[in-house]
């Protein structure tokens, strides 16, 4: 990769610590010699948590790597996971690093084609899958990818497919080969490349980053730095793994010698958390958002006088967090509210999450300044950083010893961070990608002529240090009067209405800024129902004209400090949620603006009688 670079600034990195490892494939060692721990990896199999040991976890990277071996799979070479979060994810991913094979990580929620798309685009020769049922789903696809030549199933199924074989018959191949991973881990060096991770494409065709061993390890240590991680600590494994978030989050786990828990998937998270108690839980806002609507309604379901008590506490949660970040002095009336807010409310809401959280750590997308009060001020403190797949991802974080409301934090150790005269984000640092995969002209543009990382997005440092992100550099849109607008900001505001699930502005080219809203329909029918409505289909609240005067004052509202270029003027409300496997949104939940104008343009149109 080293010719597509051009100028890219060259950063040293100081260590943290003196015995840190020096690539992804000496951590894995190094957290079996340091901890040892019985408890390493824990699933739930058969409504049963059951638990691999660090020595299970090396020992069975070894099997498949050997296997892999034995199958001509050789260092540099590529092979694709396609799979839900596992352990079997995570040992067939230190496979590969203390091999130096390059793995690939595919979202599970991708399409076929986009699957096809991937493992074409890196080469990769054999693909990782959860089960039967998954390689039937990919089938067709699958026979598109020349350069496949195995397909490697979690599960052992009834009836293998063809081309097909187990994991655990990978692993007996382990028996034909003599190979000494441990003795070999010193010659993969920090720039090799550890992983290709493709970008979600929000504007054109997924993109794949090259992230070498450096990069990755350097953004675990260096990111984890003030958060005072222990042995003691438990972390619930949620975001898929094929998100850099998520994959480094498991590599920081297993260098502080935690004991991960894996959530068995999205819909059982809620009774996952009560289970495992978790002290550490990483997650994006909409999962904050989700529980925040689901204790409104639940409130909301109760009864009036509840759903008021409810409300009040929340004022006083916001109040309190507010008062903290600014620094103000508490009041003796202010402390007595919070304390009964705290035994009625706030205490339910940690529990939960188990009851014990030392803290959550979210980012992927904004995290709105209502939610974040709402939580910290209920005792749950929430760590909002900032980062891409490029940076591996992390940037910058705010951490126990340094929170400040509406920031991402301040640049972690080792990244230095500038902002250039159009705005725009820039970074350099041990942690950024080597460029993307066999596109030389999109890396170019990727970096300044000096050779910072542009990240794409608009922000500004403050006098203390603290990154704010303002915008999306390729998401602002002008008016046909000449005005530039941030949606981002503007969406954020409005989604916190209680009665909004999601919001795309849109205005590009066009008079007057206006807003899509897709309704919480849980929460609206609830507020129906105390208003005495009749409507209880999606078509039938979208189409009332109660229910969109009740949108057009909600957004009103939450839109306060606004130009008048930048005032929503016009509201639609969308019957369907927007989604992954509709194509408007990408795998990380980012909204694909250019789908949206696509799919919707027709009704577009119609808001500015076109």
């Amino acid at each position: 990769m080293g010719s597509e670079m051009g100028s890219r600034r060259s950063v040293r990195r100081i260590p943290l610590f003196a015995d840190e490892p020096a690539n992804l494939a000496e951590l894995f060692y190094f957290a079996l010699d340091k901890y040892d721990r019985p408890d390493a990896l824990t699933s739930k199999k058969d409504g049963k948590w059951e638990s691999i040991s660090s020595r299970e976890l090396v020992e069975g990277a070894e099997a498949i790597a050997a296997g892999m071996m034995s199958l001509g799979i050789d260092r540099g070479d590529r092979v694709a996971i396609l799979a839900p979060n596992s352990p079997e994810w995570t040992i067939t991913d230190a496979a590969c690093q203390i091999s130096g094979v390059v793995d690939v990580p595919i979202y599970t929620t991708l399409v076929p084609d986009s699957v096809a798309y991937i493992i074409n685009d890196s080469g990769a020769r054999i693909l990782f899958l959860q089960n039967r049922e998954s390689y039937l789903h990919f089938e067709e696809a699958i026979r598109n990818c020349p350069t496949l030549e195995y397909c490697i199933l979690f599960e052992e199924p009834d009836v293998e497919p063809p081309n097909s074989m187990t994991l655990g018959e990978l692993m007996r191949l382990a028996a034909s080969v003599s190979a000494d991973f441990r003795a070999g881990i010193s010659e993969i060096k920090p720039h090799d490349t550890a992983t290709l991770i493709y970008t979600s494409g929000t504007t054109g065709e997924p993109k794949g980053v090259v992230l070498s061993h450096e990069n990755l390890l350097s953004n675990v240590i260096d990111a984890g730095e003030h958060f005072g991680f222990t042995t003691d600590d438990v972390p619930l494994s949620v975001l898929p793994l094929s998100h850099v978030f998520e994959r480094t989050g498991m590599y920081l786990y297993i260098f502080n010698g935690m004991g991960v828990h894996y959530a068995e998937s999205i819909e059982k998270v809620a009774d996952n958390l009560k289970e495992v108690r978790p002290t550490v839980f990483v997650g994006v806002p909409r999962i904050f958002e989700k529980v925040y609507a689901r204790a409104k309604l639940m409130a909301a379901n109760s009864s009036p006088v509840k759903e008021k008590i409810f409300d009040w506490a929340i004022d006083v949660a916001k109040e309190y967090a507010l008062r903290i970040q600014k620094g103000d002095e508490i009041s003796a009336s202010l402390e007595i509210k919070y304390r009964v807010s705290d035994k009625i409310v706030f205490s339910r809401l940690r529990e939960f999450f188990g009851g014990r959280l030392k803290f959550c750590i979210t980012g992927g997308a904004a995290l709105s300044d209502s939610i974040f009060l709402i939580f910290t001020g209920a005792g749950i403190s929430i760590m909002q950083g900032y980062g891409l797949t490029e940076t591996s991802p992390v940037i910058s974080t705010n951490h126990p010893g340094a929170v400040r409301l509406g920031t991402v934090g301040k640049p972690i150790r080792n990244v230095e961070v500038r902002i250039a005269d159009d705005g725009e984000i820039e970074v350099t640092g041990p942690n950024i990608m080597q460029g993307y995969y066999n596109k030389p002209d999109a890396t170019r543009e990727a970096f300044s002529e000096d050779g910072w990382f542009k990240t794409g997005d608009i922000g500004e440092i403050d006098p203390e240090g603290f990154l704010k992100i303002t915008d999306r550099k390729k998401e602002l849109f002008k008016t046909s009067g000449g005005k530039y607008i941030a949606p981002s900001r503007i969406e954020q505001m409005i989604k916190g209405s209680r009665f909004v699930s999601q919001v795309v502005l849109i205005g590009n080219s066009r008079k007057f800024a206006s807003a899509l809203i897709v309704p919480d329909f849980e929460q609206l029918s609830s507020y129906a129902r105390s208003m005495e409505w009749r409507f209880e289909t999606p078509n039938e609240f979208c189409a009332s004209e109660e229910v969109l005067e009740l949108f057009v004052s909600e957004v009103d509202e939450h839109c306060t400090g606004l130009a008048r270029f930048e005032t929503v003027k016009k509201v639609v409300l969308l019957e369907e949620e927007l989604t992954v496997k509709g194509g408007e949104l990408t795998p990380t939940l980012k909204i694909k603006r250019r789908v949206v104008d696509e799919k919707y343009k027709d009704l577009i149109d119609g808001i500015y009688g076109e």
